[in-house]
């Protein structure tokens, strides 16, 4: 059996602020969706979460495009089609909620980039573009997983494990489209 062995705080931030491939989902937005953002902690003054918050909402702005880019790719079905829309669309919500917890908190958002550098060449059917999406779920289970622990606010800890659920249960349903097991291991890294 093999445990999952967390870094040290200052190495999982960079770990984390390193990752690519991060995307944001689910119940930020139960959490984060009143009047006003969870005020930090006392004597934090709430940089470090921005930068996490603001992390991730460019990979959200990210993600975002690259499910433009599988939509426009015209390589998928009806039904996957759907299915790929409607992640795009629930990280649209994530980024637009991101921003304004990012604002609340005396930040500013990050903005979209004018282009990602996806591997468009590479996606020729199906197949490719939903392990192209798969991939960049998986890597926002693991950024999350990451993520978590470094929070200095903890209600935002406890949105940011909501959505590393909602990442996984994207990244399930992808690789179920794939003919894969959704789920491939009882513990995740």
């Amino acid at each position: 059996m093999s445990f999952l062995i967390m870094p040290n705080p200052a190495a999982a931030r960079r770990l984390f602020l390193g990752q690519s491939g991060l995307v944001l989902s689910g119940a930020a937005v139960a959490l984060l969706s009143g009047n006003d953002a969870p005020a930090a902690k006392a004597g934090d003054d709430g940089a470090g979460d921005v930068q996490i918050l603001n992390t991730a909402l460019g990979a959200e702005l990210e993600a975002i495009a690259a499910y433009q880019l599988g939509a426009e790719s015209k390589l998928l079905q009806k039904p996957v089609l759907d299915l790929a829309v409607g992640f795009q669309g629930h990280h649209k919500e994530h980024a637009a909620l991101l921003a304004k917890t990012v604002a609340q908190l005396g930040g500013k958002p990050v903005a979209a980039k004018a282009r990602y550098d996806f591997p468009a060449d590479t996606l020729k059917s199906q197949a490719d573009v939903l392990r192209f999406a798969a991939k960049l779920e998986q890597g926002a289970v693991s950024a999350y997983l990451g993520a978590v622990p470094l929070f200095g606010n903890r209600d935002l800890a406890k949105a940011a494990a909501s959505i590393l659920g909602d990442e996984a249960m994207h990244w399930a349903v992808l690789r179920q489209a794939l003919g894969e097991a959704p789920v491939p291991s009882a513990f995740m890294s």
